[in-house]
């Protein structure tokens, strides 16, 4: 009798044994594969993260080449603001001269 009583709590114990082993596997596999998305999610980002990347490089380098010709513009600007101001004297002393010839 004594193992008759014996083999239903052993048959229990196995089973709450069982049982939370079970659960205590189902929260790995829980975890696990919380970890598994958060490091394609992670992956997601770094890919993003390159593509701006590139997309600020680009922006840069275009932003150079724009500063540099605006650079050209400005110089050749300058050689005509002087071309004028000289041509302006020029013709001041012209004016002055064509006075000076109509007085006579």
């Amino acid at each position: 009798m004594a193992s008759s009583e014996t083999q239903p709590r052993f048959g229990q114990s196995v089973k709450g044994l069982l049982s939370d082993k079970v659960t205590s596997c189902s929260g790995d596999v829980i975890a696990l594969t919380r970890q598994v998305l958060k490091g394609s999610r992670s992956q997601e980002l770094l890919s993003q993260a390159a593509r701006n990347m590139v997309i600020q490089e680009d922006a840069i380098l275009h932003s150079e080449d724009s500063l540099r010709k605006m650079s050209i513009i400005t110089t050749h600007l300058q050689y005509q603001q002087e071309a004028i101001q000289k041509n302006v004297e020029h013709s001041k002393n012209l004016q002055d001269q064509l006075k000076h010839l109509m007085k006579q």
